[in-house]
């Protein structure tokens, strides 16, 4: 789970071969054909002293609940700027587990994290063993998802049967060097 700030950058992970460049800012990446479980994830940009970061640029995509991205549009996309206190807030659905290129995935959302003037840290971002949703086996998908990160789990907390609260903090560099 993802602890206090402990100065440890987020792990990095592959971008995937879905990403889509300019995507619309927004902190609700739901389209009205999106009926998934919903999630309201919120956290802070950290830099390696555990200060915040104003003015990160986040940077989030992901699958629908059948398991599919949206490939000509930009639904269950976008991207945002944390606040003056480094924090930041999505609103989003739980995404299904999906079979692709590197066989089947566990439920992820991706994401690249930016400090203003920093080097970009791309990651994907997992759900716990317990998440409810869809029918799935969660700690089946994760245990045989050979890409999963268990350092990258957002902390869920279930709000009501179709809900969920989570948080995730990432710690990033604020320069190149």
């Amino acid at each position: 789970m993802t602890p206090a700030c402990s100065g440890h950058e987020t792990p990095a992970a592959m971008e995937g071969p879905l990403f889509r460049p300019e995507s619309p800012e927004r902190t609700d990446l739901r389209t009205p054909s999106i009926t998934g479980v919903f999630l309201s994830l919120r956290g802070v940009v950290y830099d390696p002293a555990c200060k915040p970061i104003p003015g990160a640029l986040l940077e989030f995509w992901q699958c629908d609940q059948h398991g599919d991205y949206d490939v000509s549009g930009f639904s269950l996309r976008g991207h945002q700027r944390t606040g003056a206190d480094g924090g930041y807030r999505l609103e989003t659905i739980i995404p299904r587990d999906y079979y692709g290129r590197w066989g089947r995935r566990a439920p992820h959302i991706h994401t690249q994290v930016q400090a203003p003037g920093g080097p970009i840290l791309v990651t994907q971002l997992y759900f716990p063993d317990n998440t409810v949703a869809y029918g799935r086996d969660f700690a089946a998908l994760n245990a045989q998802d050979a890409l999963i990160n268990r350092s990258c789990t957002i902390l869920l907390n279930a709000n009501g049967s179709s809900a969920y609260g989570g948080r995730f903090d990432f710690v990033v560099k604020r320069s190149v060097r």
